[in-house]
């Protein structure tokens, strides 16, 4: 057998080598000895792919041959996605006349390679992917690679695919509007979908005068794409059509129906525009999310603008290395989060020459516009920009030179009411955010057949036996018992949660430790309620057992050798954990007392995947913890795999939480696999609701989860497929149904309000505008008077003191604290060292520049956490947040403080030059010693 399989090799070899890629295979053959596998490695860097692949070959060939090698050489191409190369390996050989037609495929896109290297590689590249024409790996280097690097790629990968790809490859071509390259490759106005085969036979160019065409026809796509227009849906140029005069709007359409498109076409007929007038153009495309500056680039605006316009994005997450002034400077587009474009505002203002003046822009484009209110960065940067606006209208009656300014285009699905109970209410809120924009209309479309109502459903939750959640509620008494505490609401309830948060602060504040650490534990064992009303319990006994343990690490020092004190509460909290954990445990395990609002979620998951022919959906829920859950849950139920339903869950990135947030790239491999069909049910928090780029589902849920009518708009947009169905469904203690009905009515609110301002006389409309906008200014001027009086009064760090929040042990003063980048806030006196003891903590990842964040500190004495350790440029600096220390301003306590902004102190700039030769000195001390 072994002879057989090494003739077969020999036999394959050439065309074999073309099949695979040499280091994605090797990451899977492991029968091979490490000192061979880095040769090979060595030897693709050097001599490319199919050198290296021979090289491979000779070494599976190689004897003696360890048992089992051939079936782990096949499961390595499968694994490495060469499914081609493993099965020629395994003799399941195509047809001869098939097989012969893929050579000639092959060639085809060899010969072509100098004219399809100019497609529009963004577009192209998503819709191969999406019909499995190459694996993931492929698709990131592609999109990494740039618009002709990334098409060399993604040629080269697609070739090594199964016979078929041709076609598929030929139909997207065709789907992504390259006439020419449709053409050219062998499509015809006249045929749809064929066989490889036809397409070959019917190829206008015979293969042999390919190459000489081939640079002609190219340079004829590249026209046709530079010139080729964005086409609109009716609707969608009736929105456009006051942006297109250069006129200020806002355009409000429904989630899925185009608004971004929209955009990309009025940046276009701009930038066409400023260009016949003479002039440049400069656009900014702002969002309020940083995987919405990719987003954007990647689907709308550089497949569209790149043969045209220099298109450009940048975020905290893929900030160039040269400044945002000079990627102004150089691009006409440019995708950025609204911060990053304040920052450089504010520089300029200052007078940096490393700053961005609003007149260096000819259009900015607000993402979600309807987050353009009070204290948001959207409204920062649109005060400026109303500033300058009326002080121009007093330079001109003045008769002097006045600023230019940019036009604002504002997209959102929904302005929502700001919480109006009346029309009137809702009216001045939209009127508000058209004043914030300067926008001269708010422009709406009748979407006609394209509009998809979703089918809505509410299914409410049921009385159960729950002697999992009275067994919690038994412990929470015991310890309102041992504090003395009189809670006047139901355990489990939002009230509750606030009153529990209340006491803390006070009992803090106070220095009444017993009641503080009771807090804390009532804080935890209410969420542990929460969540075995919305998940299984034995989730909510996995978290309420992982906090236990946690309090108990608090109180060992990391080399285990000192105990952190422990007071005779914390001790009478931790046994009556330990007396009902048994319990706890034992009834988390029976399935007769789950929730039913789990019950229901299933069985409208069983519904709905078994009776549609293809089932796609969305299930929102509150928390990253409820998230995680169910998507094991559903992963881990044998009759959702039965069914064919495959979940992952999506959360977000910021460190707000105790549950480890997730990277940019976990966030958007799952996505990808959402859209390519891996994935067919997401479970998803908040952050998936508004702007993300989330392919057409026809099943959303709701799942214990209302939050205002904005929100439930952004949802019911996810449904964007045909026949879609739109479920909320109950949980204990949420009290969502009443929620939603309350969101029904001021969406039916909204769109009145909406209505009733389009039909205002526009003198009217402008009056109110302008009432609306030196209301904003006025109000802008008494907060930064206030600001100022603030700063003036601003205290001797010295007068202001810290302690401990758990032990009220004193820490420092303010004198002792200094700030890095602004932001900061950091004790490196020897004094502070010996106060506090250090922890790992592997899920953090902050990152600021020169900045990582890799630990905790925590107080000595009782555990309490006090911040984070910071590596700032090589030097470790003890980074303090202020919500973990009472504060004491002139012998006066401050009841609760969150944020370093609430402080009237202004600490020192952090030394560094002093502090790296301190611990230079003591690193020399050490040496000499």
């Amino acid at each position: 057998i072994s002879v057989g399989i090494n003739f077969v090799l020999l036999m394959i070899q050439s065309f074999f080598c073309k099949l695979i890629v040499v280091d994605r295979v090797l990451d899977h053959v492991h029968f091979l000895e490490p000192d061979r596998k880095s040769l090979i490695s060595q030897k693709a860097r050097s001599d490319g792919n199919t050198a290296a692949a021979d090289l491979l070959i000779d070494a599976v060939l190689k004897k003696p041959h360890s048992p089992g090698w051939f079936t782990a050489f096949v499961d390595a191409l499968l694994n490495s996605d060469c499914s081609y190369a493993a099965d020629y390996i395994q003799l399941n050989l195509p047809d001869p006349e098939v097989e012969r037609e893929n050579d000639q495929c092959v060639r085809l896109i060899e010969l072509l390679s100098p004219s399809l290297v100019n497609m529009k590689t963004a577009d192209v590249c998503e819709h191969c992917y999406a019909q499995l024409l190459f694996p993931q790996e492929d698709f990131e280097i592609v999109t990494n690679k740039g618009p002709i690097g990334g098409a060399r790629l993604l040629l080269k990968s697609i070739v090594r695919g199964q016979p078929g790809w041709f076609s598929k490859f030929l139909q997207i071509l065709r789907d992504t509007e390259h006439k020419n390259l449709y053409e050219l490759t062998g499509g015809s106005p006249d045929c749809d979908k064929q066989g490889d085969s036809f397409l070959l036979k019917h190829t206008p160019l015979s293969l042999h005068c390919m190459s000489a065409a081939s640079s002609a026809a190219a340079a004829a796509a590249a026209r046709d794409a530079e010139n080729a227009d964005i086409v609109l849906r009716d609707y969608q140029m009736d929105v456009a059509s006051p942006a297109l005069e250069g006129k200020n709007i806002i355009v409000c359409l429904p989630t899925g129906s185009g608004k971004t498109r929209v955009a990309v076409y009025i940046t276009k007929k701009h930038l066409e525009r400023r260009r016949a007038e003479g002039q440049s153009g400069k656009v900014v495309v702002l969002v309020n999310k940083v995987p919405l500056v990719e987003q954007h680039y990647t689907t709308e605006f550089f497949p569209f603008l790149k043969q045209t316009y220099k298109v450009e994005r940048v975020s905290g997450d893929c900030q160039l290395k040269i400044s945002f002034t000079k990627i102004v400077k150089e691009n006409d587009v440019i995708i950025c989060t609204a911060q990053i474009l304040e920052n450089y505002l504010e520089r300029f203002n200052k007078g940096e020459d490393d700053g961005v003046n609003l007149s260096d822009l000819t259009l900015i484009i607000i993402d979600e516009c309807h987050h353009t209110q009070k204290g948001g960065v959207y409204n920062h940067i649109m005060m400026r920009y109303l500033k300058q606006k009326h002080k121009n209208i007093r330079l001109k009656k003045e008769g002097k030179e006045i600023t230019p300014l940019p036009q604002i285009l504002g997209l959102t699905a929904s302005p929502g009411v700001g919480g109006a109970s009346k029309l009137e209410k809702a009216v001045d809120h939209i009127l508000q955010i058209c004043a914030n924009l300067d926008a001269s209309k708010i422009m709406t479309g009748n979407l006609g057949a394209y509009k998809k109502e979703p089918r809505k459903k509410t299914l409410n939750v049921e009385d159960r036996k729950d002697p999992f959640g009275d067994v919690i509620k038994k412990i929470m008494n015991a310890i309102h018992t041992h504090a003395e505490l009189n809670p006047n609401c139901e355990l489990g309830s939002q009230n509750y949660e606030q009153w529990v948060v209340q006491k803390k602060v006070k009992a803090a504040t106070d220095e009444d430790h017993k009641v503080r650490v009771c807090a804390e534990h009532l804080h935890l064992y209410n969420e542990g309620l929460n969540l075995c009303n919305t998940i299984r319990m034995r989730d909510a006994f996995n978290f309420l057992n992982n906090s236990h343990e946690e309090e108990i690490k608090k109180k060992t020092s990391p080399d285990g050798e000192q105990a952190v004190q422990i007071t005779a509460t914390e001790r009478f909290l931790f046994n009556l954990f330990k007396e009902n954990k048994k319990e706890l445990q034992m009834l988390a395990e029976n399935p007769d007392y789950e929730n039913d609002s789990l019950s229901k979620l299933q069985s409208k998951i069983l519904h709905e995947f078994s009776t549609r022919e293809e089932a796609r959906g969305i299930i929102f829920t509150k928390t990253r913890r409820s998230a995680i859950a169910l998507s094991q849950w559903i992963q881990e139920n044998l009759k959702f795999a039965d069914i064919g339903v495959k979940a992952s869950y999506v959360i977000g990135g910021g460190d707000q939480s105790n549950v480890k947030p997730m990277t940019a790239a976990e966030r958007n491999d799952v996505l990808n696999k959402f859209r390519n069909g891996e994935i067919n049910l997401l479970v998803a928090t908040t952050v998936a609701e508004e702007g993300l780029d989330i392919p057409s589902c026809n099943v959303v849920i709701r799942y214990g989860l209302v939050t205002n009518e904005i929100s439930m708009i952004q949802a019911e947009g996810r449904g964007r497929a045909e026949d879609s169905s739109y479920t909320l469904v109950e949980v204990k203690n949420s009290g969502v149904a009443g929620k939603e009905y309350v969101n029904e009515y001021r969406k039916d609110m909204m769109h009145k309000a909406i209505d009733k301002i389009r039909t205002l006389d526009q003198a009217e409309y402008d009056q109110q505008i302008l009432e609306f906008q030196m209301q904003a200014i006025l109000e802008k001027k008494v907060r930064m008077t206030k600001k100022k009086h603030k700063d003036i009064k601003t205290e001797n760090p010295s007068k202001v003191k810290f302690s401990c929040r758990g032990c009220s042990l004193y820490v420092c003063t303010g004198e002792d604290i200094q700030i890095i980048a602004g932001v900061h806030r950091v004790n490196v006196t020897p004094e502070f060292s010996e106060l506090f003891n250090q922890t790992e903590n592997t899920s953090l990842q902050e990152k600021h520049l020169d900045c990582e964040t890799s630990g905790f500190i925590a107080c000595k004495k009782c555990g309490e956490k006090w911040g984070s350790m910071m590596m700032y440029r090589s030097i470790e600096c003890p980074c303090l947040h202020v919500k973990n220390f009472v504060v004491t301003i002139n012998e006066k306590k401050i009841g609760k403080c969150t944020k370093w902004s609430e402080l009237p102190v202004r600490f020192s700039p952090f030394d560094y030059a002093e502090h790296a030769r301190r611990v230079a000195q003591s690193s020399d001390d050490d040496e000499t010693a």
